[in-house]
């Protein structure tokens, strides 16, 4: 056999190999058929309660904030207190000196003494006068003279003794107390100074316990929250929770108590204050005094929460899907086809969506494998796997959407 023939032979077979590998194919193919409607998982829209939150940003602020000032002027003795710590109402800040006012009030005293001397006499003068009154000698000019005379000296004592309460006002005011609870600042001054009253603030003192938490709020969220609180008790309808800066929660909860009565035209925002417990952690070793969470003009986030939760249509949020048009999931229709509905979402969490419209209760919405479903076509739904299941019923079970509590001062 030529070369030629043997190449033309070992292509021919080569033909029918592949001739015969295409009909396996075609066989396997058409006994396997073509493939099966997506499998998907679903989930029935059911009612579940939602404790309704909104966040906003806000400031710490102190209820009462004393700036202490001198009354007099005077040479500052002593500082009586550490920097930082904490003081009672009626302790003893700063000692100024107090023997110029001392003098100054034993020389208003003296004065009062000589003109009380001078007014026994002025009222002896008088009693002769009028004695004498009756008799030949008595005169009546003498004894109105007398009169006037006692009266003056009555009100130069009235004078005088108003001058000695003055003195010891003055004498008061070269010890500075503090007026109210609160941390103490750092002092402007020290020992040796001369203070007066033009000297400016000395230390501000500001209270700790409770602490005022102010937030704004824009008009239109301001007015969505009155129409759902006033009906359910107002101020007593929600409380307050605090996210600190690095994250933790606070562990302790406030509520409303004051709403400004007007709205700031530059932000469009009306501020809303509450109170909140702010108390001693524990004792520092630095200062003796307590250490507390809450600092005056500390930046927070405020969580403002519904007291009772509210029941909403609720649905796993790995359903909801969106677009430029909004929000929308797929439900299983009619012949297992899938449909494609825009929905509108109420007040939600990371697990729950609240769906407000779009579907309605017992609806089957697809939670799972979304990828492979089109609008129109034909799935294979089966129950959610028990991941979807498990978060949709601890969200129940717990209050679905309330926000975790802290129960320590640790993260």
């Amino acid at each position: 056999m030529s070369g030629t023939e043997r190449m033309l032979g070992g292509l021919a077979g080569l033909l029918v190999s592949a001739g015969l590998a295409a009909l396996g194919i075609s066989a396997a193919y058409a006994q396997a058929g073509p493939p099966g409607p997506p499998a998907v998982g679903v989930f029935e829209a059911v009612k579940r309660p939602i404790t309704q939150s909104n966040e906003f940003l806000g400031r710490i602020e102190a209820p009462n904030r004393v700036n202490v000032v001198a009354r007099v002027t005077a040479f500052l003795e002593k500082r009586n207190f550490v920097e930082g710590s904490e003081v009672k109402a009626g302790d003893l800040l700063y000692q100024l000196e107090r023997g110029p006012f001392e003098a100054d009030l034993a020389s208003k005293k003296a004065q009062v003494a000589q003109l009380q001397a001078t007014l026994v006499n002025a009222k002896l003068t008088t009693d002769r006068a009028k004695s004498l009154l009756g008799g030949p000698a008595g005169q009546q000019s003498s004894v109105d003279a007398a009169v006037a005379n006692q009266q003056s000296l009555e009100a130069q004592v009235q004078a005088a003794q108003a001058q000695v309460d003055l003195s010891q006002i003055n004498l008061d005011y070269t010890e500075i107390h503090s007026p109210i609870d609160g941390r103490i600042g750092r002092t402007s001054v020290t020992e040796g100074n001369v203070v007066t009253p033009s000297s400016g603030t000395l230390t501000t003192i500001v209270s700790q316990d409770p602490m005022y938490v102010t937030f704004p709020v824009p008009v239109r969220e301001a007015l969505d929250l009155r129409d759902r609180y006033a009906t359910r008790g107002g101020f007593k309808a929600v409380i307050i929770r605090l996210r600190l800066t690095n994250g933790r929660l606070y562990d302790k909860t406030g509520e409303l108590n004051f709403v400004n009565n007007t709205i700031a035209q530059n932000t469009d925002t009306i501020s809303l204050r509450g109170t909140i417990p702010n108390p001693s952690t524990y004792t520092s070793v630095a200062t003796g005094g307590s250490v507390r969470e809450l600092t005056d003009n500390e930046f927070v986030t405020v969580l403002l929460e519904g007291v009772q939760p509210v029941e909403v249509l609720a649905i796993p949020r790995s359903a909801v899907l969106s677009d430029q048009q909004g929000e929308y999931v797929y439900v299983v229709g009619a012949d297992n086809k899938a449909e494609q509905k825009r929905i509108q979402l109420g007040q939600s969490t990371s697990t729950i969506a609240a769906v407000t419209s779009g579907i309605a209760l017992g609806d089957k919405v697809i939670v799972e494998g979304l990828q492979k479903v089109k609008p129109g076509e034909v799935v294979a739904p089966g129950p959610a796997s028990a991941l979807i299941q498990s978060s949709m019923k601890v969200s129940a079970d717990g209050g679905a959407g309330s926000t975790p509590k802290s129960t320590g001062n640790n993260p």
